[in-house]
């Protein structure tokens, strides 16, 4: 078997890309965009269109001449619907072949060129495929229904034939026409979905504010996404935004029904699969999320012997095994999450994780992170360097060999590590994105982290505790990520000092706000379950103890602290 992870030398994307726009300014993200998307057109280009089995049960009647013609564009509808544009492209562009005059065709393919929930930046190339496939649509137009029709005119809403940066309004052109089409067509799922996805793409990741209040139009997207799920409860793409538009707020489990559905409903999409996981990690069902990712995984193998060449979607299959690694750690499962995490490096190429790479480079940390919540210091200090293209993940590895060498009480090489981590944070430009986040922002985090182990490692409990406590104050502030933007909870560590430092009321109340962010999991149920006992609240206490037991029912192994760092608390 071929193996790469971080230990590998190396010479080697909402979100991703929206999530992707990653860059040091306006320019370089643009660029950078560029370059994903020549490859993405490379992909497009080279790769065979094929019909694939386990696409579910939805299904659209396209103005097509032929049964095969209409097979790929029903194909490519859910592909679309799945967040796989590429493939989604090909099968548009075979229907396109198989029946020349099939408008529905060319719209598909504008509309799979243009931007969507996770990779918003549209570049000069990108612009010009969507313009020219929205041309052949409108030569083909007397050949549709009135709805394919209008679909094909409100999506003109969206492209004008040369670049611009500012795209603002004709997104929100392109959501009013669309807004017209399901009121005249209020029983259509699919243009119900696709509304719903116009108003989605106005403010990609930004639906709710830190404080998960609904920001304006998000209420209008959850109630279309309903009517939508009341007209066809298995609709693929409905349930997938569904996900996306509730997983934010206050109320998470609003998603359950929609995870429930898409749980075996695309076998043939490792996203659709994972989708579920989004909702189970935010209401403490970590065993389904972690279910729901080894299923995208193994659809994910079988997807690429199917269809090897790729690029962006490798972003996709990378986030499937990043979403697993985190459950994992989060339920104990330590071998399972360094697998997971190994994953990551394995199941990309070297040439695509340099392409795409840097777009999702915060998620490589995920080996270190593993090492870390598992308290494998000599692990983390046998790891190579990571490639010099992603430097978050450099940074990142420079911050956890910090943390293992305070942990292993050698002061002096923590201090190095940290200095070395320094320079590497700021060698990145003030406003390099990371995901949604500046990376410097993100990092921060890591240097508070770095502060308070180092002094929780000397016994200095309240200087430990004030660098922790500032940690997690940034923590908060950090956008909205799934997994979050920091894998281990700072206050997992904070409140392994309070209980250290005998402040047990003080630890209560951090692991009770880390459990209202991540409800049951087992390293906050401890943590609370000992700062109950050690308070004399010895009911409370048990019962919380009973929680850490069936939420660690399927760990490796037990523990005796919330932080690996402080063996006992």
């Amino acid at each position: 078997m071929k193996t790469r992870s971080p230990r590998v030398a190396l010479s080697c994307i909402v979100s991703l890309a929206a999530w992707a726009a990653v860059g040091s300014s306006k320019a370089e993200t643009l660029k950078k965009a560029a370059d994903e998307k020549t490859l993405r057109v490379a992909s497009t280009a080279t790769a065979q269109a094929q019909l694939f089995e386990g696409m579910g049960p939805h299904q659209r009647q396209f103005t097509a001449n032929s049964l095969e013609a209409q097979q790929y564009c029903n194909q490519a509808l859910t592909w679309t619907y799945a967040f796989n544009h590429d493939e989604a492209i090909r099968s548009f562009h075979r229907a396109a072949e198989l029946d020349p005059g099939c408008a529905m065709a060319w719209w598909g393919v504008a509309l799979c060129h243009g931007p969507n929930y996770n990779d918003p930046v549209m570049t000069e190339q990108r612009v010009a495929d969507a313009w020219n496939a929205l041309e052949k649509a409108r030569e083909r137009i007397e050949n549709t229904t009135p709805v394919e029709r209008a679909l094909i005119e409100a999506l003109g809403h969206r492209y004008v034939e040369t670049w611009s940066e500012d795209r603002s309004g004709l997104d929100r052109a392109y959501c009013d026409a669309m807004g017209k089409v399901w009121a005249a067509y209020p029983d259509d799922t699919d243009v119900g979905t696709l509304y719903a996805e116009a108003m989605m793409q106005l403010r990609p990741w930004k639906l709710y504010t830190l404080d998960q209040e609904p920001v304006e139009g998000t209420d209008r997207i959850i109630a279309v996404l309903r009517r939508v799920l009341e007209l066809e409860p298995d609709h693929p793409g409905a349930n997938h935004l569904y996900i996306h538009a509730v997983e934010p707020s206050a109320t998470p489990e609003m998603g359950l029904t929609a995870a429930k559905r898409l749980s075996d409903l695309v076998p043939a999409s490792g996203h659709l699969l994972h989708m579920p996981s989004h909702i189970y990690v935010k209401t403490g069902r970590w065993n389904e999320a972690i279910l729901q990712n080894e299923k995208a995984l193994r659809s994910d193998a079988t997807y690429r012997s199917l269809s090897p060449k790729q690029s962006f979607q490798h972003m996709y299959m990378v986030h499937n095994a990043h979403m697993l690694a985190y459950a994992a750690m989060m339920n104990g499962r330590e071998k399972e999450a360094l697998a997971a995490a190994r994953a990551m490096w394995m199941n990309i190429p070297d040439d695509a994780l340099r392409e795409v790479g840097p777009a999702f480079d915060l998620w490589m940390c995920s080996v270190y992170d593993v090492q870390k919540r598992f308290g494998r210091w000599d692990d983390i200090l046998a790891e190579n360097p990571p490639p010099p293209f992603l430097p978050i993940t450099t940074a990142v590895w420079r911050a956890h060999r910090a943390i293992a060498c305070a942990a292993k009480k050698d002061f002096a090489s923590a201090r190095r590590e940290q200095d070395e981590f320094r320079r590497a944070k700021d060698a990145l430009p003030e406003d390099h994105l990371a995901i949604t986040d500046l990376a410097h922002t993100i990092l921060d985090v890591s240097d508070y982290f770095i502060e308070g182990e180092i002094a929780l490692q000397e016994g200095d409990w309240n200087r430990a505790a004030e660098f922790l406590e500032k940690g997690a104050l940034v923590e908060d502030s950090l956008s909205y990520g799934e997994p979050p933007q920091w894998l281990q909870p700072i206050r997992h560590t904070l409140g392994a000092v309070y209980l250290s430092a005998r402040r047990y009321p003080d630890a209560e109340r951090v692991y009770r706000e880390d459990l209202a962010k991540w409800p049951d999991n087992g390293w906050s149920l401890y943590g609370l379950s000992r700062a109950l006992e050690l308070q004399g609240k010895n009911e409370q206490a048990d019962e919380v103890s009973r929680q850490y037991q069936r939420a660690w029912a399927r760990a490796d192994a037990p523990i005796e602290t919330s932080c690996k760092c402080i063996p006992k608390t």
